[in-house]
């Protein structure tokens, strides 16, 4: 006779599985567009032009808002709810802040004529960042309701599900924006 044990098996949460197929899709579909931008590149129709310094700041204030939501999530894990409070709300402005530079930079770009019909080159900027731009909303409407779930004292759940969720989604749009930007830089 033989005796079976148990296994447990380490599964991964489904929201998180989901989450992860996501992001795969994003990065399908973002490839997809930085390929068409290759190829288009070598039309005679396509024009150089230069990303404002905005974009230059913004991504400072990415990379500052992925270091800010590192911290509220270690500070959640500790139960240090006044630390992760804040860590959630400085990460928040700063993700605004990113999508004001943004705008900043784009506004100073359509005034110089480059608006998004001007030449293929500048349409296929305004495609992926705009597409890049709307999936950091997505992040900030994430982080809104981590703030407004944070703040309020009637929640005493303490599950890190939703907070990993948040962070691993953010630090995507984060190094995704990063690969953009190096490749806006480095292939025009």
């Amino acid at each position: 006779m033989n005796i079976v044990e148990p296994v447990q098996r380490n599964r991964i949460h489904p929201y998180k599985f989901n989450l992860w197929i996501a992001i795969g899709s994003m990065l399908m579909m973002f490839a997809g567009l930085t390929s068409a931008y290759i190829v288009k590149r070598n039309q005679s129709n396509w024009v150089d032009y230069e990303l404002p310094a905005a974009f230059w700041f913004s991504t400072a204030a990415m990379i500052l808002s992925s270091v800010t939501l590192i911290l509220a999530k270690r500070s959640f894990k500790e139960k240090a709810m006044q630390a992760y409070r804040r860590y959630v709300f400085v990460t928040l402005i700063l993700g605004t802040l990113f999508v004001l530079l943004q705008v900043y930079g784009f506004s100073t770009m359509w005034k110089s004529g480059l608006t998004h019909n001007s030449t293929v080159s500048v349409s296929f900027l305004y495609v992926i960042v705009g597409l890049h731009a709307l999936h950091v909303a997505g992040g900030l409407v994430a982080l809104i309701l981590l703030a407004l779930k944070a703040f309020n004292s009637k929640v005493k759940t303490y599950s890190s599900i939703p907070v990993e969720l948040v962070a691993t989604y953010w630090h995507f749009v984060d190094l995704l924006w990063i690969y953009l930007l190096v490749f806006l830089v480095m292939i025009r």
